[in-house]
Formats: structure tokens, sequence, C-alpha cells
């Protein structure tokens, strides 16, 4: 895949993030309950760690956690020129295991998340990005790879605006920042 199609994705994930971020979700936040301390912030620091992991074990452009502490693997695989599918890169997960943050490997969609998802799709389609797919139970809601027009001139600004019209949406599919 070409470093322009990376950087497109990168610029989708981002602008999905920036879209739900500034909605003002109504999603909870962890406070932490009884004695332990924040879990977000402890999950943040293990993303860390696990990035550190990754890196010294091969994969020297494994990035971060985002700014909200969070690292998923559709995140990276979207995110950057990285391929997850290197034998560098398994062997990094597999010796970084024990460090993976939660949620790192995704999670399946709930079906009224995926209903949601669907309906973000529908949303984006309806609102002038006519390749954008329905997103699969186990991928992510925004997959730029999967379409096509994003990498035409333009595309991106298509695909950011239609995502603007349909964050509400995207909120519902499970998408917290």
């Amino acid at each position: 895949m070409s470093r322009r199609r990376w950087s497109l994705a990168a610029l989708a994930l981002i602008a999905l993030a920036a879209l739900i971020s500034g909605c003002g979700s109504s999603a909870p936040t962890e406070t932490g309950s009884g004695g332990g301390g924040d879990p977000a912030a402890a999950n943040a620091q293990k993303g860390v760690k696990f990035a550190e992991c990754m890196r010294s074990n091969g994969v020297s452009q494994f990035p971060d956690p985002n700014a909200s502490g969070k690292l998923t693997i559709d995140a990276v695989a979207n995110g950057s020129g990285l391929n997850t599918s290197a034998p560098a890169f398994k062997q990094a997960i597999s010796t970084c295991k024990n460090l993976e943050p939660a949620g790192f490997t995704g999670s399946k969609r709930s079906s009224q998340q995926q209903q949601a998802g669907l309906k973000f799709a529908h949303c984006v389609r309806a609102n002038g990005v006519p390749d954008f797919p329905d997103p699969l139970p186990n991928g992510p809601l925004v997959d730029t790879n999967r379409i096509p027009s994003a990498a035409q001139p333009g595309g991106m600004s298509a695909l950011h605006a239609a995502m603007q019209k349909c964050r509400g949406v995207a909120a519902a599919a499970g998408v917290t920042r």
C-alpha cells in the first residue's frame, strides 16, 4: 500500500475521532470505583509500555497511544505504514502480548452497535461518498482501504464532510473518541 494511502487512512481516523469527541458524547467516563486508581490511565500507561516493547522487538515505527490513551490494532493498521502481516510484526506481537492494553485487538460490535454502524454507512453514502462500505462486525467503522474514492483528489474532504453530518450515528455505533 502506498505511503499516500496510509496517510489518508490516518487522516480519516483522526477526523472521525475529532468528530466524535467534539460532539459532546454522553458516553460514561471512567472515574474508578472504590480503591483502585484510574483504569483509563492505567490502560494508557500499559499502551505506552506495549508500544515501547513493540519497537524494541523489531517494529521501529510502532506508534504510541493516541492523546486519549487508546491504542487499537485498527489505528495501527489504518493509521501507519506498518505491515501487520509481516513476520517481524507477528513476532513482536507474540513477544509483547503480556503488555497488550485492553481493547487493542478491538471487540465485536453489539447487534445494536452494528445496526447503528449500518445506518452510519448509509448516512455517509447519502452525504456524498457513494462507495462507503458497510462495516464488518469485527472491523473498524471507517476503513479508508475499502473506500476507493478516499484516494482521489478531494476524496478525504468529501469523506470528512459526510462523517461530520453523520457523527451522531457513529456515536451510536460505539465510537467514543
